[in-house]
């Protein structure tokens, strides 16, 4: 995706350089499969600028559109030899028009074509992507409402810290899952700004309308800057770290599942798992382990991108050929990731009463102690030491209340009860009890946890409209890009 070349009567043609064994290895024509409509989209729409603004007649214009017709018709794969789609497809139309069909690259260079070519695919990769997320947040936040009040075991450095309820770990991923649709959409913003008329790099003495082919090709906006329009690829840097951070919590919550799945925690359907070729009595979390794996492939797709990118000159660099290609790979990578990840989210089987046995191991419930008698008037300090010297005397055993009492005898030199009463320390014990005491804001307790759920309720159904206003845009663009391209042909 070179500076433009002459167009000979036929073909395009390089009369100083006509061959040679770098010929193929400058061609981007077969992975450029990924962008042939957005390349025939973006040169409907310059040819439809280019009749409007008189700069070439109208039944030229004509000719150039059904012949581009008749090139989608015949479909990538039919394109002649070229160095990339672009090359290919105006060597197609001068095929069928005639050396008039040259004129549908006046006023254009391939750097700026290929760049609105790549956002014009992009966006749109990016909007199933978003899609994705939000079938996995409605996964997370429906499985939450059905497990406002089941307890379950809650880890931090692995080991067992508090205890929580599922719907509250859920919730937790689904928070962390709307951020990154939010990154997305932002980035959606920053790419659906059009490059196209900068040419080269330093703009078009033709009286072009770039607002025009903007419209028409459903663009919000104007990238102003000629040299800025056809070089910048900070709107691919920006969508991988998007598409990057999350496969990275793709990745954590697949990781959490599949060890909940070893513990017994939680059953993957048999959609989402596998059995071993030699031992048949195993279920293995193959899709999820998949989905975890995929977090290596995406950031070494941003790793690749942004080496490439450091240290470019302005403005065009043949480099950048090779940039692209690493944001369609990660949103493949990404939108398949995600959709894993919701059926295995939507599919599974939690074991309530296994998660509640185990809620209370490693005495979980300790800081719930520590907390009752710090509001009980202890500094909480004395009140931590008070507990961890009781879980000492229990020997990895959960302490009980004798053991507590006991042990406050020694640190306070007066008993538990001069504090708090026994009722209120069985409580605190009891792991459903103690989740129900945590109503603070965004805490486990059913009543905060279902505040949460109306509220990831509602970004959802604001985002799922953010969504649906962006995919209207393009569509309406595509149909008012389809009526002008119809007056001419």
């Amino acid at each position: 995706m070179s500076d433009e070349e002459s167009a000979g009567s036929g073909v395009i043609r390089r009369d100083r350089f006509s061959g040679g064994p770098a010929r193929g290895f400058l061609s981007s024509l077969a992975a450029d499969e990924r962008i042939f409509a957005a390349d025939l989209a973006v040169d409907r729409a310059h040819v439809v600028m280019l009749a409007e603004q008189d700069i070439v007649d109208d039944d030229v214009a004509g000719e150039i559109l059904t012949a581009l017709d008749d090139v989608e018709d015949a479909g990538h794969e039919a394109l002649p030899d070229g160095e990339d789609v672009h090359e290919a497809i105006e060597s197609a139309v001068i095929e069928r028009v005639g050396p008039d069909g040259g004129k549908m690259h006046t006023a254009r260079s391939r750097n700026d074509e290929v760049a609105t070519c790549i956002r014009y695919q992009l966006r749109a990769d990016v909007l199933e992507v978003v899609e994705d997320t939000l079938a996995l947040r409605e996964a997370l936040v429906e499985t939450a409402a059905e497990h406002t009040e089941t307890v379950m075991p809650g880890y931090t450095h692995l080991q067992p810290a508090q205890p929580t309820t599922v719907a509250h770990y859920l919730l937790s991923y689904e928070a962390a899952v709307a951020r990154d649709t939010a990154r997305l959409l932002d980035a959606y913003d920053r790419i659906n700004q059009s490059p196209l008329g900068a040419a080269a790099f330093a703009g078009t003495p033709f009286d072009v309308d770039r607002e025009r082919t903007a419209e028409l090709l459903g663009f919000d906006s104007v990238l102003s800057n000629s040299m800025d329009a056809s070089s910048a690829r900070d709107f691919l840097a920006e969508t991988l770290s998007a598409l990057a951070t999350h496969a990275t919590t793709l990745s954590g919550l697949a990781e959490d599942v599949i060890i909940f799945a070893n513990k017994g925690y939680v059953d993957l359907s048999d959609d989402y798992s596998s059995t071993s070729s030699i031992m048949p009595q195993k279920k293995n979390p193959d899709t999820l382990e998949l989905v975890r794996g995929s977090a290596g492939d995406v950031v070494g797709d941003l790793t690749g991108l942004l080496t490439t990118l450091k240290g470019l000159p302005r403005a065009y660099n043949r480099d950048l050929q090779r940039a692209h290609g690493h944001a369609f790979d990660a949103v493949d990578v990404v939108a398949n990731a995600t959709d894993v990840a919701a059926g295995a989210v939507a599919t599974a089987t939690w074991n309530d009463e296994t998660l509640a046995d185990e809620a209370a191991d490693g005495f979980s419930t300790a800081t719930g102690v520590a907390d009752l008698l710090a509001m009980a008037g202890l500094p909480f300090r004395t009140a931590h030491e008070v507990v961890a010297e009781a879980a000492a005397e229990a020997e990895g055993e959960n302490p009980s209340v004798a053991t507590l009492d006991a042990v406050a005898e020694e640190v306070l030199g007066a008993s538990l009860w001069e504090y708090v009463t026994r009722d209120a320390v069985e409580a605190a014990l009891d792991p459903a009890q103690s989740v129900a005491s945590r109503d603070s804001q965004g805490g486990p307790a059913p009543s905060a946890v279902a505040t949460d759920l109306d509220a990831a309720e509602q970004d959802l159904a604001t985002d799922t409209e953010a969504l649906a206003d962006r995919q209207d845009a393009l569509v309406a663009a595509a149909e008012t890009l389809a009526d002008e391209v119809s007056t001419y042909e």
